[in-house]
């Protein structure tokens, strides 16, 4: 995480982020999951940012994950995914009072090379001091440049649903930059 300032008090991470995608597929849905994305949220400026390695996702069928990191998200050329962005409503989030806040995020999210910007509504959720932030959006895969063969045309949509849950705690050591 580059360029984020604060102390410990400020700065929540989360070393253990869930991120799954879906895509609805005439033949087959599509679908893979991680819970290796690592992230780090500034609760008094609302900078957020969270990477996660492609190979990380699992899929149901080796096949498909396979196919994925050679041929659709080339990971040993593009090996990670990325967003660095801002909780535009940050003030509305009292992270010393448990409850649940609607917020929105924008910021730009860099996959297969390609970083482009995106706004998404998100909800942070305080239950007994411990944040988790959630998010779900869709992105389209001509927007990343990711091709799909021909023969795969009718069965892949381009469309897929990207869902982000990051359970953050508070940052150990104080006034860190990395």
């Amino acid at each position: 995480m580059v360029g984020v300032v604060t102390t410990a008090q400020e700065r929540l991470i989360s070393r253990n982020g869930a991120i799954s995608f879906y895509s609805k597929a005439p033949l087959e849905n599509i679908e893979a999951k991680t819970e290796t994305a690592v992230s780090a949220l500034d609760k008094k400026t609302g900078q957020i940012e969270f990477s996660v390695l492609i190979k990380s996702f699992g899929f149901e069928k080796a096949l498909m994950q396979e196919h994925f990191n050679e041929n659709y998200l080339e990971s040993d050329k593009f090996p990670k995914s990325i967003f660095k962005g801002k909780i535009d409503d940050i003030n509305k989030v009292e992270f010393d009072k448990d409850g649940k806040y609607m917020v929105a995020v924008t910021g730009q999210l860099s996959i297969h090379g390609e970083t482009k910007s995106i706004t998404a509504p998100a909800t942070i959720i305080i239950q007994n001091g411990t944040p988790t932030a959630n998010a779900e959006f869709n992105i389209s895969l001509t927007d990343y440049k990711i091709s799909i063969p021909s023969l795969a045309k009718d069965k892949i949509s381009n469309s897929v649903k990207i869902v982000v849950s990051l359970r953050y705690e508070n940052q150990v050591q104080q006034n860190q930059s990395k």
